[in-house]
């Protein structure tokens, strides 16, 4: 009879120090969690088909190219899609992936420096803005400030030509809803 009430003191021992060695596990896990940034499971899933849903309603889905600290490219089949992070309210299809924290050159690559990379190509363009139910221009990205892109309004099909060019635009960032470029980019 001792050895039957041994064992099963044992075992008692035993499974009550699973469940802390568990519970102890569970904890760290969510330690770890909780310090985890949308950004870096948003890079840890480079190349999957992403859902993005924006203020105001609007919707982008496509295949993540890239993500900065501020910003994501999405490929979309008419094109790509360039979309502040701060105006996604949802994503679908994120894997629990993540990458490791971003580099000190790739940290600093903000939604302003890809914008002037699209202003350097020549891009035509389709600015998506937030409230005016997602009013939309159509033109050339011009110039690009700390806080402000200016564009150059002209039909999309048409080159950035001082004839065909109706009117400038400046767009705080804060406005984007998403930025699309339309066809090849023109030199």
């Amino acid at each position: 009879m001792r050895w039957d009430s041994l064992f099963a003191d044992l075992e008692a021992q035993l499974d009550a120090a699973d469940g802390g060695a568990a519970g102890e596990l569970g904890e760290r896990v969510r330690a770890e969690v909780a310090g985890v940034h949308l950004r870096d499971r948003l890079r840890g899933a480079r190349g999957q088909v992403l859902g993005l849903r924006l203020l105001a309603g609007a919707r982008v889905e496509g295949r993540l190219r890239a993500a900065g600290p501020d910003w994501l490219l999405l490929d979309e089949p008419a094109g790509e899609a360039l979309v502040p992070l701060g105006v996604v309210t949802a994503v679908e299809g994120l894997p629990r992936a993540l990458a490791a924290p971003a580099g000190a050159v790739e940290a600093r690559l903000g939604l302003a420096s890809v914008l002037r990379g699209v202003s350097r190509d020549r891009s035509a363009v389709r600015v998506a803005l937030l409230g005016e139910a997602l009013g939309v221009l159509t033109g050339t990205v011009d110039r690009v400030g700390a806080d402000h892109l200016e564009v150059a309004q002209h039909p999309v099909d048409e080159p950035r030509r001082a004839g065909s060019v109706r009117s400038a635009v400046v767009v705080p960032l804060a406005a984007l809803a998403c930025v699309r470029r339309v066809g090849q980019p023109r030199v």
